[in-house]
């Protein structure tokens, strides 16, 4: 389904980069700096480790060297270089240092990788080593910077000469430089493999945001985040899991929603089961009713897609409360103006009957008729205008008798019946949906059973310790014990065909007003076999 909006098109009037391309710059930068990072300690750290590996292996050489029985014996002989010289060279060559120098105490050089150094003095700190203790250092030589060791060579505890090896630091260098290849090749696989990680995050983040900018998808959340709750009506997104994703103001007052429910599943919502299998249909609702504890509501609902993918239904919702009540009303006025009508045809027929006796000079029987039928209509008239003040209550009850008669029910109003006016304290539109609705279902049933038993629905209505109470019992086939409360619940009828959806309304009316008004409306056997219904609310204080 496509959706156009007059908001603008995301991603591409917006100002600024994307949030995807901000994300995606942002990674990379985060991850060069890392990479880089890691890749400089790491080199710092080969190069202290080649530089510590030099130090321990001039020192191992320098060492051994001062502790051999040949370098103590030669030192002490009349021409130390032409016997340390070979040996030291042969030595150098063997470790791969840089350079042996033996030396006596006071510096003079019996080796040297340059013979013509020999005999001049040796450049460096010897001062650890005359004392005994072997030592390392960093030092510009005659070969240039080294890594140097110095041991003291020991004749009966006595330092006699010094044994200088040093490694260069170009020579380390040229380590360093041969371990860097795996180093760098790390690096650049980390580099690699973060870079397409960044690349895939963005492009999966501007799929879902569409390329949107930040302020962009700023501004257009605060737009729909405004339409959204200035719409009168209700409106509900339900995820394709079945939980509430959004909704707004008048959503949560009609469905008369806990707080935070975004998120909650919809059976969890205390809503009726008809109304929560609609919320979660896999097809299109239109106009569909459904009565609530307080609320006649009219519920349209749309499956959305998105890319192929089922994303939910967008539902909408009307309050129809009002409108219900004033079309039970509208039926009310159309049912008694209809029973006027038939009264109307009646007494055409009788008047032309009463004309026709007079004609055949048949006066008394032509008087007798014309008293009997005004008689029984004044009769009717009186006893309701009698027992019940209320206007709006007198005029349902005369139309629905002459509607019952042309039915072939009785109506029949009870000698308790007892009303004042009570139209400052309860809604007439409220006592026509209670009082009306009975009635309807109470003549319907009692045809049900019309072969069996004569139809007739007894009412009664009157106050009872600022209670109001309303009988209407029928002859008809009853209510089963099972049922319980849910006669009151939309879709239930006692009438087979319409489906859930189209038949159920008028108790389920009654039910709703009853609870709305803080009243009991309960159901038990009639003494005509039917069923009575009982409603009593309590009348507030003037």
């Amino acid at each position: 389904m496509r959706r156009s909006s007059r908001l603008g098109s995301p991603g591409r009037h917006g100002r600024g980069w994307s949030v995807a391309r901000q994300l995606l710059a942002m990674q990379l930068a985060v991850v060069t700096v890392l990479v880089l990072g890691g890749a400089i300690l790491a080199y710092l750290d080969a190069a202290a480790g080649v530089e510590r590996k030099a130090a321990e292996e001039a020192v191992a050489v320098a060492v051994t060297l001062a502790d051999s029985a040949d370098v103590r014996k030669a030192v002490q002989s009349p021409n130390p270089s032409s016997r340390l010289q070979p040996f030291a060279e042969r030595v150098r060559a063997d470790t791969g240092v840089g350079f042996i120098t033996i030396m006596d105490r006071d510096r003079t050089r019996y080796t040297h990788p340059n013979p013509d150094r020999i005999g001049e003095p040796f450049i460096g700190n010897i001062e650890p080593a005359l004392r005994g203790r072997t030592f390392t250092e960093t030092y510009t030589g005659t070969l240039g910077p080294s890594v140097r060791a110095v041991a003291p060579v020991m004749v009966d505890g006595e330092v006699v000469a010094l044994v200088a090896v040093g490694i260069t630091l170009e020579a380390i260098s040229t380590e360093l430089a041969q371990r860097m290849p795996p180093v760098l090749g790390v690096a650049a696989g980390v580099l690699l493999v973060g870079v397409s990680g960044s690349v895939a995050v963005s492009n999966r983040l501007r799929a879902q945001t569409r390329g949107v900018a930040p302020d962009e998808l700023s501004r257009m959340f605060d737009y729909y985040e405004a339409i959204l709750h200035s719409v009168r009506e209700g409106l509900v997104l339900v995820d394709r899991d079945g939980r509430v994703g959004l909704y707004n103001d008048a959503a949560a007052e009609l469905l008369e929603l806990p707080e935070n429910a975004r998120g909650a599943p919809v059976s969890e919502l205390g809503l009726t089961d008809a109304l929560s299998r609609t919320l979660l249909a896999e097809e299109p609702v239109k106009d569909e009713l459904h009565v609530t504890e307080t609320r006649v509501l009219l519920v349209n609902t749309v499956p959305v897609r998105s890319r192929g993918r089922a994303m939910g239904n967008v539902v909408t919702l009307r309050d129809h409360t009002e409108l219900q009540s004033l079309t039970g009303e509208l039926d009310t006025v159309r049912a008694f103006a209809e029973s006027l009508r038939a009264q109307a045809h009646e007494s055409a027929n009788r008047l032309h009957a009463v004309v026709s006796l007079v004609e055949l000079g048949r006066t008394e029987q032509a008087v007798a008729l014309a008293t009997a039928e005004l008689r029984t209509a004044q009769e009717l008239t009186d006893r309701v205008l009698g027992a019940v003040s209320e206007p709006v209550l007198a005029a349902l009850l005369l139309g629905k008798s002459s509607e019952a008669s042309e039915r072939g029910v009785e109506l029949v109003i009870t000698d308790d019946t007892v009303l004042d006016d009570t139209s400052s304290t309860i809604d007439s539109r409220d006592l026509l949906t209670v009082l009306g609705n009975l009635i309807d279902n109470a003549v319907d049933a009692a045809i049900e059973t019309a072969a069996e038993r004569a139809p007739t629905v007894r009412i009664t209505v009157r106050v009872e310790e600022a209670v109001l109470v309303m009988r209407v019992a029928d002859s008809g086939p009853g209510v089963a014990p099972e049922v319980g409360e849910r006669i009151f619940r939309r879709g239930w009828s006692t009438k087979s065909g319409g489906g859930e959806v189209g038949r159920g309304l008028g108790l389920a009316l009654v039910g709703q007003t009853v609870r709305r008004l803080g009243g009991t409306v309960t159901v038990t056997d009639s003494d005509d076999g039917g069923a009575a219904f009982t409603v009593r609310i309590p009348l507030p204080a003037e």
